[in-house]
């Protein structure tokens, strides 16, 4: 029988986990031949596995990933560019702790978000913090915080971020505020953080595709000079696999 003092205690420690090896040792009729420091052990081993599991999925419900998609799901048989060498390394996530960004450039439906969702599912999982954006929409967002007085705020917040993902970059055009809101974001993340940018521009178009040259060549500066590229060709995935169904074949 469990003792409903000691259990009292433990759910008042949170130690979730702990209570459940242990209702789970009472039931175990070969528990006894173990000693209490193995036993013990097992409950502490369970504690930190439950207490981890808790903080992964934290960290994967506030990155808002677009997609569910994992690195092994990326397809690198499929003919659009992606190299298998280059997706190893990012795999390893030693580019966060560098410091280095990642531009995935390509046309629509090539798998651009569902790649940086793939980084950034590693990434929580190797416990760093990350979030999913629509380029866009988060500077809309940055605007009407200029509005309420939480600029400052979410700026803070965007800069503690291990991994940001930006994406539909040039998708919209960029007033001459949304590229200093830009700027700021990406100038306080630069050498401290990591950023995922995802466009259907070529990297080349970029600078033509701001408002101000000046302020073009700060933002480039700040992204491009660090940070590996994943050039993309061919066709839509989406396309394909639609095509696929159609023809009675799995997706």
């Amino acid at each position: 029988m469990l003792n409903t003092p000691t259990l009292e205690k433990l759910y008042e420690l949170n130690f979730t986990g702990m209570i459940k090896a242990l209702e789970e040792q009472t039931k175990n009729p070969e528990i006894d031949a173990l000693s209490f420091e193995e036993r013990f052990g097992l409950l502490v081993d369970r504690e930190l596995t439950e207490r981890e599991s808790r903080r992964l999925q934290r960290r994967l419900n506030q990155a808002k990933l677009r997609q569910e998609a994992c690195i092994e799901d990326v397809d690198l048989r499929a003919a659009r560019g992606l190299d298998k060498t280059l997706m190893s390394t990012l795999a390893t996530c030693a580019w966060i702790g560098e410091h280095l960004n990642v531009l995935i450039i390509g046309p629509t439906g090539v798998g651009k978000s569902f790649i940086a969702s793939a980084l950034a599912h590693k990434a929580c999982l190797e416990g760093f913090k990350a979030l999913y954006a629509r380029l866009p929409r988060l500077l809309d967002e940055l605007r009407i915080a200029r509005g309420d007085g939480t600029y400052a705020k979410q700026l803070r917040a965007l800069s503690k971020l291990d991994l940001l993902i930006l994406d539909d970059w040039g998708l919209a055009k960029l007033t001459p505020d949304s590229q200093r809101d830009l700027l700021e974001m990406l100038d306080d993340r630069h050498g401290t953080r990591s950023t995922i940018v995802t466009s259907q521009l070529p990297v080349d178009q970029w600078h033509g595709a701001m408002p101000d040259p000046t302020l073009a060549d700060a933002i480039l500066d700040r992204l491009i000079h660090n940070a590996y590229r994943i050039e993309l060709t061919g066709e839509s995935m989406r396309k394909r696999r639609s095509s696929l169904n159609q023809n009675g074949h799995k997706s």
